[in-house]
């Protein structure tokens, strides 16, 4: 996220940071980079730094009346599996340290928030979108690979994909609503309900093809291996030991359609590749079942946004871009996939 909560102290995480993890921290940087959690630099006293990500709970909720308890167990567990497969062997893993207190990957700091600690990692980043180098690219389908085929002594259960787009209760009723919202819950309100609403028609076909792709996975649940996720350039790193993979928040046993569409490159190569290193050939109407639930649920949140209380501030100006970056093309009868960065 690009600006702090204002709920949450800075004050407030450190103290969250030496209770949870003993820490007594000298200093904390803001670093406005990612979607969907906030990120700090902390360094101890002693000169050690280290990576924090904050995630606001409400967020991760599949719908607004969902607890916030169902939220942060979801990403325990998720962040859990990587700890998991980092202590059997997968050094790329970027895990989180577990807590001092109880040996977990989170710790709250207040209801709303949830705390995760990182070992500083020194090495390239890259930004979220297309794969710039075959090198790169091969190098995330081969940590794929070695997640989708780890055994499961190496990994903790973790859910099964439902594959229920989040918030998308609010984004049906927005389908039939009237374009001016009830309330005026902040600047880009009416702007973005009347963008949703004038494309209904082609919101409405993609919902009912998802449904219709989901069933087609549904039908064979023994392909199903855990899964990162999220795979892009944005979530790998390049270090003088290799390449990780970070950002685990996400992970859930899947098809492996839900990694395999952010490497795919639909030539067929990456297909073979992965079928030969695993005996399983992708499936290119999963492919699609993924790809465009990354679009529909980047829609259902970020409207989601706007029908709630804002201000205007730089996340929501890149929020209201999410939305005109999927929408606005389909007038030309065009998509895009640009969307979030996680």
């Amino acid at each position: 996220m690009l600006t702090p909560p204002e709920e949450l102290t800075e004050e407030t995480l450190g103290a969250t940071l030496g209770r949870a993890w003993r820490m007594i921290v000298d200093s904390l940087e803001y670093l406005p980079v990612g979607w969907g959690s906030h990120h700090w630099s902390a360094v101890e006293a002693t000169g050690r730094r280290w990576f924090v990500t904050v995630d606001d709970l409400t967020l991760r909720r599949h719908s607004d009346h969902e607890p916030l308890r169902a939220a942060y167990r979801r990403l325990e567990t998720a962040l859990g599996a990587a700890g998991d497969l980092r202590e059997h062997g997968l050094g790329f893993v970027v895990a989180p340290v577990p807590t001092a207190a109880d040996g977990g990957p989170l710790a709250r700091a207040t209801d709303r928030y949830a705390v995760a600690l990182y070992p500083h990692v020194d090495g390239d980043s890259f930004e979220f979108g297309p794969f710039t180098s075959p090198e790169h690219r091969r190098a995330t389908l081969d940590m794929v690979t070695a997640v989708h085929t780890a055994p499961a002594s190496a990994r903790r259960p973790v859910p099964v994909d439902n594959f229920a787009i989040p918030l998308r209760a609010g984004l049906v009723a927005a389908l039939t609503a009237d374009a001016t919202p009830a309330q005026e819950t902040g600047p880009y309100a009416r702007d973005a309900a009347r963008l949703v609403t004038a494309h209904a028609p082609a919101l409405r076909q993609r919902l009912d093809r998802y449904d219709a792709l989901t069933r087609l996975a549904l039908a064979e649940p023994g392909r199903m291996v855990l899964t990162h996720g999220e795979p892009h350039p944005g979530n790998t790193m390049r270090t003088a030991d290799g390449w990780r993979l970070i950002d685990w928040e996400s992970a859930l046993v899947a098809p492996p359609e839900r990694d395999l569409w952010h490497v795919e490159t639909g030539d067929g190569t990456i297909a073979a590749a992965y079928a030969q290193a695993t005996g399983v050939r992708p499936v290119p109407q999963l492919i699609e079942l993924y790809r465009l639930r990354w679009e529909l649920a980047d829609i259902a949140v970020e409207s989601d946004r706007f029908r709630h209380p804002h201000t205007g501030s730089a996340d929501d100006a890149a929020g209201w871009q999410i939305l005109r970056d999927y929408l606005e093309p389909w007038d030309a009868g065009s998509s895009s996939h640009a969307g979030r960065q996680p």
